[in-house]
This record gives C-alpha cells, sequence and structure tokens, in this order.
C-alpha cells in the first residue's frame, strides 16, 4: 500500500516542502532488512528507524515486519536532521492501516521522536511554516515547544503537539486538538525593548556616550580603546537599549535566523529585541561567519538586525577577523559547498574594544605602561588596516574619576533620551533614502551617493583635506567621515555638514594617527 506524507527541509533561511513516500508489501527477503529508507537521507535520518520503531511499539501500535520502502522526494537534496521521524512514522502507520490516510495531504509534519513516543523540538519552525502557508497547506503539526514560534505564520492552522499518540488520535478523528494562535502584533509590542540594564548605569564617559549615540544613529560600527576597568564592555552591552526598536518584518527575519540555528527558548514566539552577540575570542572562523557541512547561520548572522560585540579585538584569530570584511560591506555571507549554496544576511553593528598594548595602560592618565619599544604597534598590527578601515568611529575611553564614580545624581544621558534622539536621526534617513533600494541608514550609502548626500563647504573642504594629508587617511576612511559628519549634523537637526560636525567626525579616527603607539 502507498502512502504521502509532507515533510520540510531547510536550506539557509528558506524551506521545501518533502514528499514522504512509504510503500508496504510483499514479504522480506530472509537474512535481509524489511525496511529500506532512500532519498539522499543522512545518517541521523536512517537512525530514526530505530526510534520511530520503539515509539510505535511504546504507544500500543504495531510495527508490521513487512517489506517497507521510504522515499523523501525530491531525492537530489540531502535531509539532514531527526525531524523527518514524525512524518515516517505516521507513513508507516497509515500504510498499514492504523492511521486514516484521507486528511495526510492536508498538513506538513515534522518531529524527532523519543523512544517513548514523546516529541522533542526542532529547528526552523518558522521559515517551515511560512513554505506550508505559500503551498497551501491547511495545517502545520509540530512539537508543542516549537507551536507558538510557527503559530506567527497567519492563516496557517498550527497544532502543537506531545507526543505520536496525540497525532494518531488526531489523525483518526479520535481527539480534537486546538490550533496554537499567537496575536503576532499583540506579542511583538508586549515584548519590545524590554532591558535589564540602561546608559544612565555608567557614571561619566559623556563623550564615549555621545559616541555611541552617533553609531546607533547612523549604523556605524565602533571601536572603544581603553585601559582595563574603564568601562568599555559596560558601555558595548548597553548598546541595543539606544538602537531604534525593531520593526516587525525585522524581528520576523530575525526570528528565522534564530529559529533555524536553534536558539530560540522553548515555546517563544517572535525576537522583539535587537540581538546582541559576544562571542569568545577563542571562537573558529566557521563559528564566526557560517558554514559547515550543512551550511549554518554563525555569530554575524545571529546578530543580524542587532549588535555583534568583539570584546579584546587583538585576541581573535586573525584569519576569523578578516573574514568579516566582505559580509560587513554586503551584507550578507554567502556559504557555498559543493552540492548547495545559502545566503545569510549580516546587516549587523560592529561594537569592537581592545586595550591600547598589552598591559593596558598606555596612555593611561595616572598608571605607567610597562611595554617595549615597539610593542604597543605590534599589538596594533594584530588588527589589518582593511578590517579598521571599516570602522567609522575608534573611540579612546580614559578611566572615570572617583568623583563620578560616588556620585548619585541622576544621569541626563539615560538610553529612553538618547533613544529619542536615535530614532528621530533614523526617521531623517529613512525620508532620504526613501527611493534608494537596500539604503536606510547613513552607513549603508555606496560612494557614489555619499557624494550627493554629504557636500561640503569650502571651510569643510580645507579642514578634511588637511586631516586626509596629516592622518594619510585611506579613501574609505574618506567616506567614513562624510557618512559619520552626516550622522552628526542629522542628530543636530543641521540640512547641511557644518564644519563642527566634520571636526566631530574626523577626530574619532583616532587610530589612523601616526602618533599612535609611538
Amino acid at each position: 500500500m502507498l502512502v504521502k506524507t509532507y515533510a520540510s527541509a531547510v536550506t539557509g533561511v528558506q524551506a521545501q516542502t518533502i514528499t514522504v513516500e512509504v510503500n508496504t508489501g510483499g514479504q522480506p527477503i530472509a537474512g535481509k532488512p524489511f525496511y529500506y529508507l532512500v532519498g539522499l537521507p543522512d545518517n541521523v535520518v536512517k537512525e530514526g528507524f530505530q526510534r520511530m520503531e520503539a515509539a510505535i511499539k511504546n504507544i500500543n501500535c504495531r510495527m508490521v515486519r513487512v517489506k517497507t520502502v521510504v522515499n523523501l522526494a525530491p531525492a537530489d537534496i540531502r535531509k539532514e536532521g531527526s525531524a523527518y521521524d514524525l512524518p515516517i512514522a505516521i507513513g508507516v502507520l497509515a500504510a498499514t492501516k492504523q492511521v486514516k490516510k484521507e486528511e495526510l495531504d492536508k498538513y506538513v509534519l515534522m518531529g524527532e521522536l523519543s523512544l517513548d513516543g514523546g516529541l522533542r523540538p526542532i529547528k526552523g519552525a518558522l521559515p517551515i511554516a511560512i513554505q506550508a502557508r505559500a503551498e497551501k497547506f491547511k495545517g502545520l503539526i509540530v512539537p508543542k515547544q516549537n507551536a507558538r514560534e510557527a503559530a506567527i505564520v497567519n492563516n496557517l492552522d498550527v497544532y502543537g503537539v506531545e507526543n505520536l499518540v496525540d497525532v494518531v488520535d488526531f489523525l483518526n478523528g479520535r481527539k480534537a486538538i486546538e490550533p496554537t494562535f499567537v496575536e503576532t502584533r499583540d506579542e511583538f509590542n508586549d515584548n519590545q525593548n524590554v532591558f535589564k540594564v540602561d546608559f544612565s548605569d555608567v557614571k561619566g564617559q559623556d563623550n564615549v556616550k555621545r559616541a555611541l549615540e552617533i553609531a546607533a544613529a547612523g549604523g556605524h560600527n565602533v571601536i572603544l580603546i581603553g585601559p582595563p576597568g574603564a568601562g568599555k564592555t559596560m558601555l558595548a552591552r548597553r548598546m541595543p537599549t539606544i538602537l531604534p526598536p525593531l520593526s516587525l518584518y525585522e524581528a520576523l527575519e530575525t526570528t528565522k535566523i534564530h529559529s533555524v540555528a536553534g536558539i530560540l527558548p522553548p515555546e517563544s514566539s517572535l525576537v522583539a529585541s535587537r540581538p546582541f552577540r559576544s562571542p569568545h575570542h577563542t571562537i573558529s572562523d566557521v563559528a564566526l561567519v557560517g558554514g559547515g557541512s550543512n551550511p549554518m547561520p554563525g555569530e554575524i548572522s545571529l546578530s543580524h538586525n542587532g549588535v555583534l560585540f568583539l570584546d579584546e579585538l587583538p585576541e581573535f584569530k586573525r584569519s576569523a577577523l578578516e573574514v568579516m570584511r566582505q559580509p560587513m560591506e554586503e551584507r550578507k555571507v554567502t556559504i557555498s559547498r559543493a552540492k548547495v549554496t545559502v545566503d545569510y544576511p549580516t546587516n549587523f553593528m560592529l561594537v569592537a574594544s581592545m586595550n591600547p598594548c598589552p598591559c593596558g595602560y598606555y596612555s593611561h592618565p595616572t598608571k605607567e605602561c610597562v611595554c617595549g619599544a615597539g610593542q604597543v604597534k605590534r599589538y596594533l598590527n594584530k588588527i589589518s588596516g582593511p578590517l579598521l578601515d571599516r570602522i567609522d568611529l575608534h573611540v579612546e575611553v580614559t578611566p572615570v574619576s572617583y568623583d563620578q564614580l560616588s556620585s548619585y545624581a541622576p544621569s541626563e544621558k539615560n538610553s529612553k533620551t538618547i533613544s529619542e534622539r536615535v530614532v528621530q536621526a533614523r526617521k531623517i534617513q529613512r525620508e532620504r533614502f526613501e527611493k534608494f533600494k537596500g539604503v536606510h541608514s547613513n552607513s549603508q550609502m555606496p560612494s557614489r551617493l555619499v557624494r550627493e548626500v554629504c557636500p561640503l563647504n569650502q571651510a569643510c573642504t580645507t579642514l578634511l583635506k588637511k586631516a586626509m594629508k596629516i592622518q594619510k587617511l585611506s579613501a574609505r576612511a574618506y567616506d567614513r567621515i562624510l557618512k559619520v559628519a552626516r550622522t552628526s549634523a542629522d542628530l543636530g537637526g543641521s540640512e547641511n555638514i557644518k564644519i563642527e560636525h566634520l571636526a566631530e567626525a574626523i577626530q574619532y579616527r583616532s587610530l589612523d594617527r601616526e602618533t599612535w603607539g609611538g
């Protein structure tokens, strides 16, 4: 008897429907297996037969020992993961007349089986639900832990189930299961911008807060340079609190990536706040950028629409940092393998921090640096020039005095106040770039657009020419200065870039100075 059920394969952040064909009939040949799985399954899918057999027996159904062939079509796509357990098990039960087959073509089924018939959560429930709706399926049956995530997709009935018995009884009409319902906009609004930290926690450092405000307003990359204990990490961790709130589209896009990576908390739905990812400096190239035999998103994609914080930047492997350069420019990473090529978005804001030298006290106002001649330069040279060129703001962080630390006076620069100014500056940029596809903030401007949007008067031209000559800046650094100056002007509500805006942008190129490091 031939029966078809439907599953889904996730490649990148997109899903493709898989037809699970189960054919039973005939006596197995002595000494040969009675169960055959074809259609390019990996070892995890093949091992699913052992889980499926135990689960079927433990829910008091029969595992009929007749020749059984399971085909996962289309056969040229590699099937990976344990989520095919449920559709295969239901197909086998339907082919042996233990489940009614009349309703099977209306549902996509996904789930990993436990030996007792329980269902474990899967990865990629959101893109699977999107594809199921696109192909006009009535419903999606997934483990209960994934139901709220998939139920974000409207016009699709999502059934969260705990075990194989529930699925069998539901398909046989013996048990009704209520679809999971999520009011997407209410869920999004209730969980948006809920933070445990605030910029008002940071004492002093007003100049650094100003630099981070500019970075947030224009989507610029920033590096913080200062001695240990100056507050670099504390400041960086508060960056998401001043960024504009996620739009619903950005939230869905971010949730899809986190869903594919399998890092969404159980029974969660939307990612409503901007991500903040802080990998350790021992991270590998693949873990940072993405990849593997089954390409998965790396940290730069998991921080999409949010912040990627690299603490102690010179301690990261140089090869790992260099592979970030192209994704930072193109805002996507393409991972190519022999049989598959996937694209992951990488529109993140890079916030990095570093000590100024190996001992940490170069240019410290009170402590003496003990690094030998040339050590400071060698330490800085761990970061390549092309990568530094892609960082718009180089901000020096100095230690905070005792009087500032011990003060109980409330700070004017709290996250809410800063965020309001940032949102207003981003509104100006949205209106400015409305006609330009793919450009939403000043940091995303291509060189052609920089010349059009950032005209300079004679005084500004003279100042920039002098700075370029003295600091020997690259063409990319020239564009970065203009973009930062444009953002500074937007925060000030100025239609044109004034000399004070340009001077502020130039001062944020500390690491370009030849005098840095002696």
